[in-house]
């Protein structure tokens, strides 16, 4: 069984008092505390509300379970799974036994994770600790996968194999995987999207796969998924100010991350999807309607060769970011677009290109070394290996596939150590 190993997370769920795990559907929240937590009691809560004990497979009323939850809170540390469902009143109970015992709460519903910690008012406001449960972070993924991959093949399942319901399926070579995994249980992404919304108690409106479809199309601002909309009929007017709702929406729900966009006066965002599995997902949809029509594999497989590499330019920024305590920007000059542009406090310090290709021509190579030129920090191009290079850049420094590797490993260390 291939397990990534979350110690980021499992540290913070170290030690007393009372924890809340949130985040979008599938990201791993029931697993990491199955697997890694000792607990003594374990419930699940059903949609119905029907409450389930996962020790010994009984069923409780919501009434029923929160007449007998202040004894069990006494005799040791209580799970209780999407507990959102419960009524309204369970809030009120969980505050007056504050403090008492141990308690882990997990739920889906990021509306109701933030009226909680933050809303005025909040009965558990200062009383539970809160921690968000997203994709796999790109350090451990790298470090884990290393046990059984390596190259290429290691980075590129890295990059996807954050989505954790791809974590037991994965079967290398990944662009296979993908394709053989999408071509069968595309429809099933749809509905994961959908349940996302069914949690937040919001409706998947057309408006909203059409951002989603856009932003993986290429798509990544208000004002290109404003044309793009108005042009389908979805929206009454051509104004990106419309389109803030539903991008701020898509943003907390953990489908969407915004990217600042740097030499503009007034704010200004790029849109991406989280996840780079959604992001493929998508694409393929707005190119093919592939859930709802016959598509050939080969139409697939293209599309993830298309998409892979856009990918892997998206990990390698992301783990970078992380490694350095940098923050992902994008450069506003079209001409001076950069794959990977990390910004410090007050400036750009890391800036770089990624080819991710077999080979990578010598004039490819002078191209990058001006663009880069053009930037007074650290520069970076990233490759496979140096064995793609036809040349050798100047002032440029070289990562690898072990060099990102190697990166995440010492990152993790410090961690461990702090």
């Amino acid at each position: 069984m291939r397990i990534i190993h979350r110690k980021i997370e499992l540290r913070a769920l170290e030690g007393p008092g009372w924890k809340m795990l949130y985040g979008r559907r599938k990201t791993g929240k029931t697993f990491l505390v199955q697997n890694f937590i000792d607990y003594d009691e374990f419930f699940f809560v059903g949609r119905d509300g029907v409450v389930y004990d996962r020790a010994n497979g009984e069923t409780m009323t919501s009434a029923e379970f929160m007449n007998v939850f202040p004894r069990l809170l006494k005799d040791g540390k209580v799970v209780v799974d999407e507990f959102h469902r419960l009524p309204s009143s369970f809030l009120d109970l969980l505050h007056a036994y504050s403090g008492s015992g141990e308690l882990i709460l997990i739920t889906s519903t990021l509306w109701l994770a933030r009226r909680v910690l933050l809303g005025k008012g909040s009965p558990l406001l200062g009383i539970v600790t809160p921690l968000k449960v997203g994709l796999i972070d790109e350090r451990e993924a790298l470090v884990e996968l290393s046990k059984e991959l390596k190259g290429r093949e290691l980075v590129e399942a890295s990059t996807y194999l954050r989505e954790p319901l791809l974590v037991q399926p994965y079967k290398p070579p990944l662009r296979g995987f993908l394709t053989d995994y999408l071509f069968s249980a595309g429809p099933m992404i749809r509905e994961l999207i959908g349940e996302a919304f069914t949690e937040e108690e919001k409706e998947l409106t057309a408006v909203y796969e059409a951002v989603m479809k856009g932003i993986a199309s290429g798509k990544r601002t208000s004002t290109e998924l404003s044309s793009l909309l108005y042009s389908r009929g979805l929206i009454e007017k051509d104004n990106p100010g419309v389109l803030q709702r539903y991008l701020s929406i898509l943003t907390d729900m953990g489908v969407l991350r915004k990217v600042p966009v740097v030499g503009k006066r007034r704010k200004k965002f790029s849109y991406r999807h989280l996840s780079p599995l959604l992001d493929l997902h998508f694409y393929i949809e707005e190119k093919y309607a592939y859930t709802e029509l016959e598509t050939p594999m080969e139409f697939i497989e293209r599309a993830v060769n298309e998409k892979v590499p856009k990918a892997v330019e998206g990990f390698v920024e992301a783990l970078l970011s992380k490694v350095y305590g940098l923050r992902p920007v994008r450069i506003e000059r079209p001409e001076l677009e950069l794959d990977i542009a990390l910004q410090g406090f007050k400036r750009l310090e890391l800036v770089g290109e990624v080819k991710w290709k077999n080979r990578v021509k010598g004039e490819e190579v002078k191209k990058i070394e001006d663009k880069l030129e053009k930037f007074d920090c650290r520069r970076v191009l990233v490759v496979p290996s140096e064995e793609v290079l036809e040349k050798t850049p100047r002032r440029v420094e070289i990562l690898t596939a072990e060099d990102l590797l190697e990166l995440a490993g010492e990152s993790l260390k410090k961690i461990e150590g702090e």
